[in-house]
């Protein structure tokens, strides 16, 4: 049997050890979010992705965080092969954090025109994929079911929800990640009923990647 306790407690954990994400990372420009919620009887995953342009690893970033009881490899969070590098020329279109100009940008072997002029910020000209390209910079199946079992069913998908913007709240306290619980533990997607507006848009965080 699932409780809801037991899932809070996981990611509570993660949260303090800095394995759950956040879209106010001051490493990480904030560009795009998605959240992934698996299922069966006492088995359950979340899966959590942030996009988002870090100069400290030159390029735009899909970061994977894998949580649940089921996993397949490794620890609940972070495992390396859940950083994915989305832009395969940046190379050609980074001039000191900047666009180069002229330039189109290569995603997942799609060759994507630019609306950017030369010297705009690389996180501007990467919010710009949203909506348009929001398929290419998130997660495919494999990438988000990389650490879970193959057989465990999807029982919902979120595309935004509320935050808390504390980065140091815990979910526990959090009206979204209670409800979250409630759905992995009950499999009633029913119990997700949020009060609070989705706050996960990027420009609900201006700090974001400015450290």
């Amino acid at each position: 049997m699932i409780e809801a306790n037991d899932i809070l407690a996981q990611l509570d954990k993660c949260a303090t050890e800095f394995k759950l994400p956040h879209p106010d990372n001051g490493y990480f420009y904030a560009v795009d979010v998605r959240m992934h919620l698996y299922r069966a009887p006492g088995r359950w995953a979340l899966i959590i992705e942030t996009v988002g342009y870090n100069p400290r690893m030159g390029n735009l970033v899909n970061v994977v965080g894998t949580y649940g009881n089921c996993l397949t490899t490794g620890e609940p969070g972070w495992e390396n092969e859940g950083f994915h590098d989305r832009v395969e020329n940046m190379e050609k279109i980074d001039d000191q954090e900047t666009y180069a100009g002229g330039i189109p940008m290569i995603v997942r072997g799609r060759t994507l025109a630019v609306a950017a002029e030369p010297g705009e910020p690389l996180e501007v000209v990467f919010r710009r994929l949203v909506p348009e390209h929001r398929d290419l910079i998130l997660a495919d199946e494999a990438e988000v079911q990389s650490r879970i079992p193959g057989d465990l069913p999807k029982v919902l998908q979120l595309e935004e929800w509320h935050q808390p913007e504390d980065i140091e709240t815990l979910p526990s306290t959090s009206e979204t990640y209670q409800q979250i619980a409630e759905v992995l533990a009950s499999g009633d997607v029913g119990r997700y009923r949020p009060r609070l507006s989705p706050n996960t848009h990027w420009s609900n965080w201006p700090d974001s990647g400015t450290l």
